[in-house]
C-alpha cells in the first residue's frame, strides 16, 4: 500500500499533482537553504478517497501519527503538551486557489486537563482540521473558481501540516506577503504588504489595511536582509518573477509559501521584457511567456483625468470598470443580469467568489495588493481597487468622506490609478508603454513584419505560433 503521507524536506521528490502546489514550493525552498517550519503533507490520493467514500482513509491516522511524533521529536515540543507543539493545517491543490479552501492556525495548544488528555484532545483536533480542508475541495467557492479557472475538479488537494511560527508572538513579530516585482505594472523592486503582531491570515484576508512591505526594512532590517536574499534565490531559480508568504518570529524570518508569481498583463509584459534584457531569457522565452491576453491587458484604459474623485485605494488589477454599486456578493449576483456592476465591499472573503465572478470590478475599503480581493480580481482580469481607507459599507449604502452612495447608483474605477468616482467617466487610452513596443518589435522580427491592419494581441500570437509556444 502506498502511503499517504510524507515528511517535508530537500529529498521529497515528488510533483505538485501529488503533494500539491504548495508542498511542492516548500521543498523547493528547503533546497536553496532557506529557513522553513518543519512538517509534514498529506497526498491529494487521500483527498481522492475522501471524496469517493466521504470519510478519510483509514490507513490515514496511523500514518498521521507517526509523522506527528517525528514532528514532535525534532521540535521538543507535544500537540497539546507542555511545551506545547502548534500546528497550521492548510490545503495544498496542485494549482493554486487562493483562500479558496479551509486553513486551520495554532491548533494544539494545551486546554489545561493534563498531557494526556490535552495531547489526546488536540490529536482529535487535528483529525478534525485535516478532514475539514479534505472537505473543503467541494466547498461552493472552491467548484466556482475551478469552473472560472478551468480546472479539475477531480485533482483533490493535498494537506500540509507544520510547526506553527507566531506573527503575533511580540513586536518583532510580523507576517506578510512579498513579491519581488510590483504585481500591477511589473516594476522591479521587492514589494507587497505586511502586518505586525499577526497572523498570516490577516494579511491575504484583507481584514486590515496592511504596511507597505518596507515597514519591515525599518522596524527589523535583519530579517529584511533575509527576505531580500529569499527573493534573490527564488527569482533566480525560476527566472521569474516570484511570491512568498513569509512570517517574523522575534525578528526571525520564516518562509511559508513560495511560486512563480503568474503576472498577467502590464506586469507580465514589463517583467518578460526586463529578463530578456538582462540576459536571464531569449527573446523567443520572453514572447512565449506574454500570452495576447497579456497584451490586451497591458492595453487597458484608464479613467480620464476630468473625473471627479470620490475616494482613492491602492489600484490592484488594471482596468476601468464603471457599474452598479453592489454591497454583497448577492447584490452582484442579481444586479448584474440587467448590466454592469461593481462589487464595494469592506474586505473580501472566499465566500465573496460569486460576487466577485459576477461584477465588472472589485472595491474594497481594506486589504493590500496581495489580499484575497486583489489576487482573485487580477487572476479572473478584473479592474479592482483596495485598501481605500476613507470608504465606509453598510448593506445597502457607501460612504467615502462625507458623501453617500445607494446600492445601485453608479461608480466608476481605475485598477490602474485606485481612483474611484460617482457615476459613469470616460476610458481613455493609457501611455504609451516602451516595454509593450519593445516586445512587439521582437515579435515582428521573428514574423518578418506586421502587414497593414494586423493588430497588435494578432502580431504576439502570430509570433508565438510560428515559435511552437
Amino acid at each position: 500500500m502506498v502511503s499517504l503521507v510524507r515528511p517535508l524536506g530537500p529529498d521529497l521528490a515528488e510533483g505538485p499533482a501529488t503533494i500539491g502546489g504548495k508542498a511542492h514550493g516548500l521543498v523547493l525552498l528547503h533546497r536553496l537553504g532557506l529557513a522553513v517550519p518543519p512538517g509534514f503533507v498529506i497526498t491529494t490520493a487521500a483527498c481522492r478517497a475522501y471524496r469517493r467514500d466521504g470519510r478519510p482513509p483509514e490507513e490515514l491516522e496511523a500514518e498521521v501519527d507517526t509523522a506527528l511524533a517525528a514532528l514532535e521529536r525534532r521540535t521538543g515540543r507535544t500537540l497539546g503538551g507542555d511545551p506545547a507543539l502548534t500546528v497550521s493545517v492548510r490545503s495544498g491543490a496542485a494549482v493554486s486557489m487562493p483562500g479558496m479552501m479551509t486553513t486551520v492556525l495554532g491548533l494544539g495548544a494545551p486546554p489545561g486537563d493534563g498531557p494526556a488528555a490535552g495531547r489526546a484532545a488536540a490529536r482529535e483536533r487535528l483529525t478534525e482540521a485535516v478532514t475539514a480542508v479534505l472537505a473543503s475541495w467541494d466547498a461552493p467557492r472552491a467548484r466556482t473558481y475551478r469552473a472560472l479557472h478551468g480546472l479539475d475538479d477531480g485533482a483533490g488537494t493535498a494537506v500540509v501540516v507544520q510547526a506553527m511560527v507566531d506573527g503575533d508572538r511580540d513586536d518583532r513579530s510580523a507576517s506578510g506577503v512579498a513579491f519581488d516585482r510590483d504585481p500591477v505594472d511589473g516594476s522591479p523592486g521587492p514589494g507587497g504588504d505586511v502586518l505586525f503582531r499577526s497572523r498570516g491570515d490577516a494579511v491575504v484576508s484583507g481584514r486590515a489595511l496592511p504596511l507597505p512591505l518596507s515597514a519591515l526594512a525599518d522596524r527589523e532590517p535583519g530579517a529584511w536582509a533575509d527576505l531580500e536574499r529569499a527573493l534573490g534565490r527564488v527569482r533566480d531559480h525560476y527566472r521569474d518573477a516570484c511570491y512568498l508568504e513569509f512570517t517574523v518570529e522575534s525578528g526571525r524570518l520564516w518562509l511559508l509559501q513560495v511560486r512563480r508569481a503568474g503576472f498577467t498583463g502590464t506586469a507580465a509584459v514589463r517583467t518578460a521584457v526586463d529578463l530578456a534584457r538582462a540576459g536571464v531569457l531569449e527573446r523567443a522565452e520572453a514572447l512565449a511567456r506574454v500570452t495576447p491576453d497579456d497584451l490586451e491587458r497591458a492595453r487597458r484604459p484608464v479613467m480620464a483625468a476630468t473625473a471627479a474623485l470620490w475616494t482613492r485605494g491602492t489600484g490592484a488589477g488594471p482596468g476601468v470598470a464603471a457599474g452598479r454599486i453592489a454591497t454583497d456578493s448577492a447584490a452582484a449576483v442579481r444586479l448584474s443580469a440587467s448590466g454592469p456592476v461593481v462589487l464595494v465591499r469592506p474586505e473580501t472573503s472566499p465566500a465573496d467568489m460569486a460576487g466577485i465572478a459576477a461584477a465588472a470590478g472589485v472595491l474594497t475599503a481594506r486589504g493590500g495588493a496581495s489580499s484575497h480581493a486583489a489576487v482573485v480580481a487580477r487572476s479572473l482580469g478584473r479592474p479592482a481597487v483596495v485598501g481605500a481607507a476613507d470608504l465606509h459599507v453598510e448593506p445597502g449604502r457607501v460612504r467615502a468622506g462625507e458623501r453617500w452612495a445607494a446600492e445601485g447608483d453608479l461608480l466608476t474605477l481605475d485598477g490602474t490609478t485606485g481612483r474611484v468616482a460617482l457615476g459613469v467617466h470616460p476610458a481613455v487610452a493609457p501611455p504609451a508603454d516602451a516595454a509593450v513596443r519593445t516586445l512587439l518589435s521582437w515579435a515582428d522580427a521573428v514574423t518578418g513584419g506586421a502587414g497593414d491592419g494586423v493588430g497588435d494581441a494578432e502580431r504576439l500570437a502570430a509570433a508565438r505560433r510560428l515559435l511552437g509556444a
